[in-house]
């Protein structure tokens, strides 16, 4: 996500770029990619989801504190196409989906790229809960199409995907391996810090792990717990240690919304990097949202993952 866990976790590298004689290895990877990009639509296409396309130009990025645009032009490439697809839902969709290119300046490292694929979907009456449900029905799906199995191995480790998935709350783990509870005093720079470097490490590799329930700060565009207004309603997935999806139920309150984009525009400010304009299209019509639950999954690290590749340099030929 750069997102500060990106920088804390990726040191600069050099540019690689594969020469002729090389990209011809790709080719299975290539294929296995192209199964899995085949899988994820057609288990779309089951559950009556209609897949759009948003704008790859913006010109007003959402608003997040580590994550930074490209610049194109007079516009932003997005880093995601979140806002688009949440304006889609207030116009009445049902559930949607989108698989395509997204972009984050300043992101390079073995399991980053400044250009990369990101699967978005939403669904209306659901929230986070739900997503869970999609989630885990989607990856079995894509792993029995593609490997055969829902038994794998990655980096020397077996990883079952059925029939148990770890839970655990934001707070527990950080209690029982940082030593501090974020959802009771909220310290930016000491939670990703502690989540890279104590948390994450931890996180069990056989099986697939939720950490859920994130301080609400750290959320910026999830809605609160009904019960604890410190907490939000997001996850995040995690395979064989390696990141791979980010869940919200989805805050649908346009004024709560603004605050937190003024709330970050000046932590970004403050913190000399970049402020974008607020997207007021996007704000106008959230209040029309009804609840809805969405998530990102990054496509190429699930790809790594099914084909067991250790960095994002065996994955992408023309890496530069």
């Amino acid at each position: 996500m750069t997102d500060k866990r990106a920088e804390l976790r990726t040191p600069p590298e050099a540019t690689i770029i594969h020469p002729p004689s090389a990209i011809s290895s790709f080719l299975p990877v290539l294929h296995l990619r192209s199964r899995v990009l085949q899988a994820i639509r057609r288990w779309f296409g089951e559950h009556d989801f209609i897949e759009v396309e948003t704008p790859v130009r913006l010109a007003a990025p959402a608003l997040e504190l580590h994550i930074n645009a490209e610049p194109a032009g007079d516009r932003f490439l997005r880093t995601s196409p979140e806002l688009h697809m949440k304006r889609l839902m207030a116009a009445g969709a049902p559930r949607i989906f989108q698989m395509g290119p997204c972009f984050r300046r300043g992101e390079r490292g073995s399991r980053h790229n400044p250009e990369y694929t990101m699967l978005e979907w939403y669904r209306v009456d659901a929230g986070y809960a739900e997503v869970l449900m999609d989630t885990k029905m989607l990856l079995l799906a894509v792993a029995r199409e593609v490997k055969g199995t829902t038994e794998l191995t990655y980096q020397g480790r077996p990883l079952a995907l059925a029939p148990f998935w770890e839970r655990l709350t934001v707070a527990e783990a950080f209690l029982r391996w940082a030593g501090w509870d974020p959802t009771k005093v909220y310290d930016a720079d000491r939670f990703d810090f502690d989540l890279v470097e104590k948390v994450e490490p931890r996180l069990p590799r056989e099986v697939p792990v939720i950490l859920t329930d994130y301080p609400a700060a750290a959320a910026a565009l999830s809605r609160r717990k009904p019960d604890n207004s410190a907490v939000a309603e997001r996850w995040e997935l995690y395979l064989g240690g390696l990141e791979i999806a980010n869940a919200y139920s989805e805050l649908t309150d346009p004024v709560e919304q603004r605050a937190r984009f003024a709330e970050c525009a000046a932590a970004r400010a403050a913190a000399g990097r970049p402020v974008y304009p607020l997207d007021e299209d996007f704000l106008a019509e959230l209040g029309r949202m009804p609840p809805t639950g969405g998530i990102a999954l990054g496509v190429d690290r699930l790809v790594m993952i099914l084909a067991d590749l250790a960095t994002l340099d065996d994955l992408l030929p023309f890496r530069e």
